[in-house]
C-alpha cells in the first residue's frame, strides 16, 4: 500500500507528520537569524534590517561544497530542498509538495508548483532532476548522495527517486542543504555558486565582504510570502566578548554564538533575550588514529579516562553544558553507556602500562578555532600532564582548521557535530567512506562499517535501535573520540525581535521573525 504525505500551502502551519519509520537523520545541518538596531532603517514605522553576529565566516556559499554549519547558516538564506525539519524535529514537505513510498527503494514527488528562483524562473521538473545529479559530484556530502541509484522524471509535476537498497535515511538525505534545488541551466553554464549563489530561498544573495560580513536582501517573489524583515547582514565577529558589546551597544541585533561567560549579564539585561534549549550538539577531542600512537585505544583510554569532563564544562563552557563520556550524543535514540570510560587517573595510568607506552613519548598539538576550545583545551593539557603526556593547543580560524582536519593534517583538534539521529551521526563520523569528510579520525574498522550498514537498512524501529545499541557499545570500546560535553545552547537577541523559535538542531526560520511595532 502507498502512504502519501501532503503538505500546506503554507510552513508556518502544522504539516502531517512524515513516515514514523523513516525519521532518523543523516543531514547534519543548522540555522539562525535575527533583525537590526539600526533607528534610522525604517519602513512604515519598523526597522527593516537585521544585524547578526557569528562568530566563524562560511567556508563557501555553494551548498554542496563544504560541511560546515557556518555554512549552513547562509545555504538556509538562499537555498532550499525537497523537504525541512519543524521545530518538533520532523521532516516536511518544502519543494516537494507531496510525496509517496511506493515500495522499500522507490519513492515519488510531487513537484511545488509556482517556486520562482531568484532569478524569476519558475522551478521545474527537469531542475530538481539536474540538482540532485549534480550534488552526486561532491565529496564532502556524499553522505546525504551516495544512497541515491537515479532520478527519473514521471511527468511535469512528478519525479521518482531509487535508492540502491532500502534506506532509513533517505528522507533525511533530501532535507540537507547538500542536496538544495538550484536551476538547470545555471549548472549547465557552469556557474559559480560560490559567488552567485542562487536558489528558491526566502533571502537574496547580494554582498560578500570577506572577513567581515555578507548582505542579504528579502525575496519579493518567494513561494511561501515575502520575508517580513527586508534586509539581513551577517557580521563575522570571532571574539565572544566582542559579540557581546556589540549586542548591549545595539550596534547588531542577535548572537548565533553566544559568549558562555557573559551570560549572566546578558540575562540581566531587560534589552536582551537569551533563548537556551537542548540541542543534539557534542563537542569532544578528535584524534588522528594515523598519528603517532593514537591508533593503539589503549592509549585513547588512557587519555579518555584523564580527563575531567566535570571541570571541561565549568571552564569551557561556564557550565552550561552537560558532561558526556559516550561516544556519540546521549540524547539521542540508541546510546549507549557500555564500555564507555569514567574519569580515573589510576585506570588511565594502567591503560598506558597496558600499551607498554612511555607517556613521556606522546606528543601532540590540539587544534582549537575558536575562545570556547581553547578553554576546554587548557583543562585537557592540565589533566593530561598529571599523567606525564605532554600536549600544546594551536589556535586557527575555522577555515583553515576545517581543511587541516579534512585533509588529515592534524593530531588532534577540538570539534563539534550535530544530528538528530544516531544513524545519522555515525555515518557521518566513523564509516570509512567519510574518510576525507567527517571522518577525522580516518578511522577503518569493518565491524563499525558493517554495522552502520546494516542499520542503514533496517526499517523496524525495534531492530533499528538494537543495531545502534550494539554499534554505540562497540564504538565505546575502540574509543574512536575523546567525548567531552554537551552544551545547553544559546541565542541572544534583541528583545524586540519577535517570532524567534529554534528546533534542536539549532535551526531558526528566520523569514517569521518580525520587528515588535
Amino acid at each position: 500500500m502507498m502512504k502519501e504525505v501532503k503538505g500546506m500551502s503554507n510552513r508556518r502551519k502544522r504539516l502531517v507528520s512524515v513516515l514514523a519509520l523513516l525519521t532518523m537523520t543523516a543531514g547534519l545541518f543548522a540555522g539562525v537569524a535575527g533583525c537590526k538596531k539600526d533607528e534610522g532603517n525604517t519602513k512604515g514605522g519598523a526597522k527593516d534590517t537585521i544585524v547578526i553576529a557569528t562568530m566563524s565566516e562560511t567556508p563557501s556559499l555553494t551548498p554542496n561544497e563544504h560541511s560546515a554549519v557556518a555554512g549552513t547558516y547562509m545555504n538556509l538564506l538562499t537555498y532550499e530542498s525537497l523537504l525541512y525539519r519543524d521545530m518538533d524535529m520532523k521532516l516536511q514537505p518544502c519543494l516537494a509538495e507531496s510525496y509517496k513510498n511506493i515500495s522499500d527503494t522507490e519513492w515519488e514527488f510531487k513537484i511545488r508548483k509556482g517556486v520562482k528562483f531568484h532569478t524569476g524562473e519558475e522551478m521545474t521538473v527537469e531542475d530538481v532532476k539536474a540538482s540532485l545529479d549534480w550534488a552526486q559530484n561532491f565529496p564532502l556530502i556524499k553522505t546525504n548522495t551516495e544512497n541515491i541509484k537515479q532520478v527519473d522524471i514521471i511527468d511535469d509535476e512528478t519525479i521518482k527517486i531509487t535508492t540502491f537498497e532500502p534506506c532509513a535515511v533517505i528522507l533525511e538525505n533530501l532535507a540537507a542543504n547538500g542536496n538544495a534545488i538550484v536551476p538547470k541551466k545555471l549548472i549547465d553554464a557552469g556557474n559559480n555558486f560560490n559567488e552567485n549563489p542562487i536558489g528558491t530561498g526566502p533571502y537574496v544573495f547580494k554582498e560578500w565582504k570577506m572577513g567581515d560580513s555578507l548582505t542579504f536582501e528579502a525575496f519579493e517573489d518567494y513561494w511561501d510570502g515575502e520575508p517580513k524583515i527586508k534586509n539581513m547582514i551577517w557580521k563575522i565577529i570571532p571574539e565572544g566578548s566582542s559579540r557581546t558589546i556589540a549586542l548591549e551597544a545595539g550596534e547588531i541585533d542577535f548572537i548565533v554564538e553566544v559568549e558562555q561567560m557573559d551570560i549572566d549579564r546578558l540575562e540581566n539585561n531587560e534589552d536582551v533575550k537569551v533563548y537556551k534549549y537542548e540541542a543534539t550538539d557534542y563537542n569532544c577531542m578528535q584524534l588522528n588514529h594515523e598519528y603517532g600512537y593514537f591508533g593503539d585505544p589503549l592509549v585513547r583510554h588512557a587519555i579518555n579516562a584523564a580527563i575531567n569532563k566535570e571541570n571541561v564544562v565549568t571552564v569551557a563552557a561556564n557550565g552550561l553544558g552537560t558532561p558526556v563520556k559516550t561516544q556519540t550524543p546521549a540524547n539521542l535514540d540508541g546510546c549507549s553507556e557500555e564500555n564507555a570510560d569514567d574519569y580515573d587517573v589510576e585506570k588511565a595510568k594502567q591503560y598506558l602500562e597496558e600499551a607498554g607506552v612511555n607517556p613521556a613519548d606522546i606528543n601532540f598539538s590540539i587544534i582549537c578555532s575558536n575562545d570556547m576550545k581553547k578553554r576546554a583545551g587548557e583543562v585537557i593539557q592540565a589533566d593530561l600532564k598529571k599523567i606525564g603526556i605532554n600536549c600544546t593547543l594551536e589556535s586557527m580560524d575555522l577555515a583553515t582548521y576545517l581543511s587541516a582536519t579534512t585533509e588529515g593534517n592534524f593530531s588532534a583538534s577540538i570539534g563539534g557535530t550535530n544530528s538528530s539521529s544516531q544513524i545519522g551521526y555515525c555515518k557521518y563520523l566513523f564509516h570509512s567512506d567519510s574518510i576525507g569528510g567527517a571522518n577525522r579520525a580516518r578511522m577503518v574498522d569493518s565491524k563499525v562499517d558493517s554495522l552502520i550498514e546494516e542499520a542503514m537498512v533496517t526499517l523496524d524501529e525495534d531492530e533499528h535501535r538494537e543495531v545502534m545499541e550494539e554499534l554505540n557499545a562497540y564504538l565505546n570500546e575502540l574509543c574512536v573520540h575523546i567525548p567531552l560535553w554537551q552544551p545547553i545552547a544559546l541565542r541572544a537577541y534583541n528583545a524586540k525581535l519577535k517570532g524567534v523559535e529554534i528546533n534542536a538542531l539549532g535551526t531558526l526560520y528566520f523569514k517569521d521573525c518580525y520587528w515588535e511595532e
